[in-house]
C-alpha cells in the first residue's frame, strides 16, 4: 500500500491514520487480543513512531492493485535492532480494515512489549480522548 508507506516515511501520521477504516482491527506483535476502531489504532500508531528508531521500510510485498500487501521494516528499540511486517488488509473503499504486525526477534518483541507498555495509558487516553 504506496500510500500508507509514503505517509510513514514522511511521518505524516494524519495521513496515514486517513487511509484507516473506521472499523479497522490492529493485531499488534504482542498482545494477544486485537484492538478494533481506527482511535485506538491510530494512537498506536502515533506510540510505535516514539518507540522506534532508524526506522524503515525495506520492502514492499504484494498486487498493488491487490486488498492484502505487507511492508517489511527495520527498527530498532533502544539497544534492540527488529525486522517486522505490516500486514494491511484494504477494504472495497481502499481503505485499511485489517493491520498485524509480527517483529523478530524475540528480543526485539520484547522490547518492544515493554516500551509501548509503559505508554499504553496515555495511548488509551488519546484513543478516547479522539473517539468522543
Amino acid at each position: 500500500m504506496r500510500a500508507f508507506r509514503e505517509a510513514v516515511e514522511a511521518g505524516d501520521f494524519d495521513a496515514a491514520v486517513a487511509l484507516l477504516a473506521e472499523d479497522v482491527v490492529f493485531s499488534s506483535p504482542v498482545v494477544f487480543k486485537p484492538y478494533p476502531g481506527k482511535a485506538i489504532t491510530a494512537a498506536i500508531l502515533r506510540a510505535v513512531a516514539q518507540v522506534f528508531e532508524d526506522f524503515r521500510y525495506v520492502r514492499e510485498i504484494g498486487d498493488p492493485n491487490g486488498g492484502d500487501h505487507a511492508l517489511v521494516f527495520t527498527a530498532r528499540v533502544g539497544d534492540r535492532e527488529l525486522t517486522g511486517c505490516d500486514f494491511l488488509h484494504v477494504n472495497e473503499d481502499g481503505l485499511i480494515d485489517d493491520f498485524m504486525v509480527m517483529v523478530r526477534p524475540l528480543s526485539g518483541a520484547h522490547a518492544l512489549a515493554e516500551a509501548m507498555g509503559a505508554r499504553f495509558d496515555a495511548i488509551a487516553q488519546e484513543a478516547q480522548a479522539r473517539s468522543v
